[in-house]
């Protein structure tokens, strides 16, 4: 697993919402745009990703559990280091029969090959479970835009990203009344969420 692992970036596609046609006396004052007789709107995800409280949870929390993975990685190399050293040590002042060398060396090979062994799993599933809560995050916005629609009757709600829209009025930036909802409807990590970021150590002890 490489020495540092970051944190998917999640990549929304553009986000339809309800074909429902505005009412005549709706304006721009709502901060919204219009194509025709319909309202358009758009939000910023890194915005979205930075303040919305259940992806600083996540953030946090996978950083914790990255850090861990490091700790655990760490204390299996320097053991196997200095099991290796120690071999070393015993063969230069003939503390083996040969036999006994073998089956140290066979040893060590062994427990090398776990190490990383135990370094791909721990990376797959730390990749694995970004992608859960990336899709957890895209889930999250999706249901709550559909609710917040009801009411707004946007055509369409853009997510924009980097430079994937080239213009767009300010106006028609809905991010803070997003992110205040969002905010609102989080009721937090559920408890086995949490426990999941200091796993390692419970593995290490099977």
């Amino acid at each position: 697993m490489k020495k540092t692992l970051i944190l998917a970036i999640v990549a929304m596609s553009t986000l339809a919402a309800c074909n429902n046609q505005p009412q005549q006396n709706e304006t721009q004052s709502n901060n919204s745009g219009k194509q025709g007789s319909q309202l358009i709107a758009y939000i910023e995800i890194d915005s979205i990703m930075s303040k919305y409280t259940y992806w600083q949870e996540v953030t946090k929390l996978m950083q914790q559990r990255e850090a861990n993975i490091q700790k655990t990685l760490a204390s299996k190399q320097q053991a196997l280091q200095q099991a290796a050293a120690n071999f070393q040590q015993g063969i230069q002042q003939n503390k083996y029969t040969q036999q006994q060398a073998q089956g140290i060396q066979a040893s060590l090979q062994k427990q090398a090959q776990d190490a990383d062994a135990l370094s791909q799993r721990l990376g797959a599933e730390y990749q694995q479970q970004v992608a859960e809560y990336n899709q957890a995050l895209a889930d999250s916005l999706h249901h709550y835009l559909e609710s917040f629609n009801k009411d707004k009757k946007y055509a369409m709600i853009l997510a924009k990203q980097g430079d994937n829209i080239l213009y767009a009025d300010k106006g028609l930036d809905i991010t803070d009344q997003i992110v205040k909802g969002l905010n609102k409807a989080y009721k937090g990590m559920k408890k086995e969420d949490t426990a999941k970021a200091t796993e390692e150590k419970t593995d290490e002890k099977k």
